[in-house]
C-alpha cells in the first residue's frame, strides 16, 4: 500500500477517494427496510455544507463538537469530515454513557455544540445541558424542529462561506489535534485521549501495509461503535481504499445484514465472535446422526489447525472435506464472501482463531489502544506473519520494548499527544517518549508480540502467589455454560470466580434434562454442573492458580448496568462492588 503525499489529514481520505476511484455507493445504509446510498461526491458536498453551517454558527479552529450516535450511519461520517476540515475537534461519545458521564465529559472537553442521533439521546443530553458549555444540541433526525438535521443544514445552504471553508482547510496541519476520545475506562473517571491527524493517518497506512488488500471492489460492514478508534480507523482505511461501507442496522440484526451485504471483511471484538461461535455450536448440537458426527469431527479438526500446511498433507486433505461439507455453511451464514476478520480491543481465544481460520475465514488479531491510534501490531498472512497465540509483528515506524517488569512500552508517530487537560497523567503514561501501555507481554525471537496480561489486573493471593486473571478467564469462557467470568482473590487465601452463566444455553440444558430452575444462583444441580466445568478447565493450571470456589450472579452483565465497557470489557471495580455480598460469601469475611 503506497503512501500518497496528499493524504496527511483525516479529512483528506474522502477527497482522495473522489480523485482516485469515486464510488456510487460510498456509504450504504438501510432506511425503512430499503438500502440507500451516498456517493463519494454527495459525501463531500454534504461535508462542505456542514462546514459552512458550522462557520455560520461561529465555530473556529480548535472548537470542540461532541457527537453521539446509537447506530453507525453516514451522517456521523459526513459530520466528522465537516467538523475536522475547518480545524474543529470531533469529540465522539458512547451512546451508553450515563447522564453523569455526559455532564462530566461535555464539560471537561469544552464542547460547545452537540449532535445526537435520536430523541432518547437528545433528552439525556438536554437534561444536563445547564451543567455544560453547550450552546445547542442538534439531532440527526428530520422532525421539523428548530434543532433537527434540516434546520442545521439550512445554515450552510448558501455557498458564500465556501472560500472560508477552503481557507480553514489549508490551515489544518497534520500535527494538529483532530479528535479527543474519552476512554470509557475499566477504572475511574474517563480520560480524554488527544489524537492528531498524523497519529491516526500514519497508523492507517502502517496497518494497511499489513493487510495485503489491493483492488477497490470490496465491501465492509460497520457495526462496532464508531466512537471507538478501532472502528473509526477501519472506516478511514475503507474510504482510502475505495471500499463500500455498509452500516448494519444494529448489533442484533448483524446476522441478517451479513447475509444481505455479503461483506469481504469486518472488524470484530472477541466477545462478538464468541457469541457467533456459540450459536454455530448450538445448531450443530441439535443435528442428529451422521450430520452431528460430521459437524463435531470438523470442529475437532478446526481446533488442531496450524497455518502454512504445518500439519501435513493428510490433515490438509481432511480439512478440504470439512470445508466442503461443514465450514462452507458457516461461511454462508456470514454472507459467503468474507476474506478475513480483523480482531481487536481484547484478547482473543487462540482456539477460536484456529477454528475460524480452518473454516476459511482467517481471524487477524491486532493489538493496540486508543492512546496508540490504535494499532501497535497486527497479524499478516505473508512472510509467515500468522502466528496463533500472538498479536502479530509490530507495524512499521513503531517501536516496542519490554520493560524490566514485563510492561509493553510503545514509541512511534501513533503515540497520542496526551490526555486533555491532564498533564500529570500524561507524564505518568509517556516517559522518555515511550507510552506505558499497562499491558504485560513479550516479544519472541521472530519478532512476534504476545500479550500475557494487564499489569493492573495481576494480583497476589495472601500466600504471595501471583495470579493472572485474564488467562484463567479466557480458558473458563470456553465453557458453553459460562458467558462472563471474573477471577477474584486479591490478598485472599485462594482465587475464586464470579460467574454470569449463559442464560440461553443453561435454559436449553435444563429443558433437555426436564429440570426447572427458579434461581440460577442457588440451583444445586446447575452449581454442580458448573463445578464440573471448572474441574475440567482447572486441570490446565498450577495448584495455586486453580479456582477453588465460585458464585453465580443472578443477573446478566451488561453495558447499560455498568458491568461492561461499550467494547464489552469487564469493569472489574464495578462488578466487585455490585457483588460484594457474593465476595463475602466466598471468603466468609464479615
Amino acid at each position: 500500500m503506497h503512501k500518497p503525499t496528499d493524504v496527511t489529514r483525516l479529512f483528506d481520505f474522502p477527497y482522495y477517494q473522489l480523485k482516485t476511484y469515486p464510488q456510487q455507493k460510498c456509504l450504504v445504509y438501510k432506511d425503512e427496510n430499503t438500502w440507500k446510498d451516498v456517493s463519494t461526491e454527495e459525501y463531500i458536498q454534504q461535508a462542505n455544507q456542514i462546514s459552512r453551517a458550522l462557520l455560520k454558527l461561529g465555530i473556529k479552529k480548535g472548537d470542540k463538537i461532541a457527537v453521539i450516535t446509537s447506530v453507525n450511519q453516514p451522517k456521523w461520517h459526513i459530520l466528522d469530515i465537516g467538523v475536522m476540515q475547518i480545524g474543529a475537534i470531533n469529540v465522539p461519545l458512547y451512546p451508553t454513557f450515563s447522564e453523569k458521564d455526559y455532564a462530566y465529559i461535555l464539560n471537561h472537553s469544552d464542547s460547545i455544540y452537540c449532535f445526537v442521533s435520536d430523541d432518547e439521546l437528545y433528552q439525556k443530553v438536554v437534561k444536563i445541558q445547564d451543567q455544560t458549555q453547550l450552546k445547542k444540541v442538534y439531532t440527526f433526525q428530520e422532525i421539523n424542529t428548530d434543532y433537527d438535521w434540516s434546520t442545521f443544514l439550512l445554515l450552510g445552504e448558501n455557498n458564500e462561506l465556501q472560500s472560508d471553508v477552503e481557507k480553514n482547510k489549508e490551515n489544518v496541519q497534520a500535527k494538529d489535534l483532530a479528535t479527543i476520545i474519552y476512554t470509557s475506562g475499566t477504572t475511574g473517571t474517563p480520560k480524554g485521549v488527544m489524537l492528531s491527524h498524523k497519529n491516526v493517518v500514519s497508523n492507517i497506512f502502517a496497518v494497511g501495509n499489513s493487510l495485503d488488500l489491493h483492488d477497490n471492489q470490496k465491501k465492509a460492514i460497520s457495526y462496532l461503535p464508531i466512537c471507538h478508534i478501532f472502528e473509526r480507523a477501519a472506516s478511514y482505511y475503507c474510504q482510502y481504499m475505495g471500499f463500500e461501507i455498509h452500516f448494519a442496522e444494529s448489533i442484533e440484526k448483524i446476522g441478517d445484514n451479513l447475509k444481505e451485504v455479503k461483506p469481504n471483511f469486518m472488524a470484530v471484538v472477541p466477545r462478538l465472535l464468541e457469541k457467533v461461535f456459540d450459536k454455530i455450536v448450538d445448531k450443530g448440537s441439535n443435528l442428529s446422526g451422521i450430520k452431528k458426527r460430521l459437524f463435531f469431527w470438523a470442529l475437532k479438526l478446526g481446533e488442531q489447525y496450524k497455518p502454512y500446511k504445518e500439519n501435513g498433507w493428510w490433515y490438509e486433505f481432511q480439512l478440504k472435506i470439512a470445508r466442503k461439507l461443514i465450514f462452507s455453511k458457516w461461511r454462508e451464514a456470514l454472507g459467503g464472501q468474507l476474506d478475513f476478520m480483523l480482531a481487536g480491543s481484547a484478547p482473543m481465544q487462540p482456539r477460536l482463531i484456529r477454528i475460524f481460520t480452518a473454516a476459511g475465514i482467517p481471524v487477524f488479531e491486532g493489538y493496540g489502544m486508543t492512546e496508540t491510534s490504535p494499532a501497535v501490531s497486527v497479524t499478516d498472512m505473508r512472510n509467515n506473519g500468522f502466528k496463533i497465540g500472538t498479536v502479530g509483528r509490530v507495524i512499521e515506524d513503531v517501536q516496542v520494548k519490554i520493560a524490566n517488569d514485563g510492561e509493553i512500552l510503545v514509541k512511534g508517530p501513533n503515540t497520542m499527544m496526551g490526555y486533555y487537560k491532564n498533564p500529570e497523567q500524561t507524564n505518568e503514561t509517556i516517559k522518555n517518549g515511550y507510552l506505558h501501555t499497562g499491558d504485560i507481554g513479550e516479544i519472541n525471537n521472530e519478532g512476534f508480540l504476545k500479550i500475557t496480561d494487564r499489569k493492573k489486573e495481576i494480583f497476589k493471593t495472601s500466600g504471595g502467589k501471583y495470579i493472572a486473571p485474564a488467562v484463567l478467564e479466557s480458558e473458563l469462557k470456553k465453557s458453553r455454560f459460562i458467558e462472563q467470568v471474573m477471577v477474584i482473590g486479591e490478598s485472599e487465601k485462594m482465587p475464586a470466580a464470579l460467574i454470569q452463566i449463559s442464560f440461553e444455553f443453561v435454559h436449553e440444558w435444563a429443558k433437555r434434562h426436564n429440570h426447572k430452575i427458579s434461581n440460577v444462583s442457588t440451583d444445586e444441580r446447575l452449581i454442580e454442573r458448573v463445578q464440573k466445568e471448572l474441574d475440567y478447565y482447572n486441570r490446565k493450571f498450577g495448584k495455586w492458580e486453580q479456582i477453588k470456589r465460585f458464585e453465580i450472579t443472578s443477573d446478566e452483565w451488561t453495558t447499560d448496568a455498568g458491568h461492561l465497557t461499550p467494547t464489552l470489557k469487564m469493569r472489574r471495580k464495578i462488578i466487585l462492588e455490585k457483588y460484594k455480598d457474593l465476595h463475602k460469601k466466598i471468603y466468609n469475611s464479615q
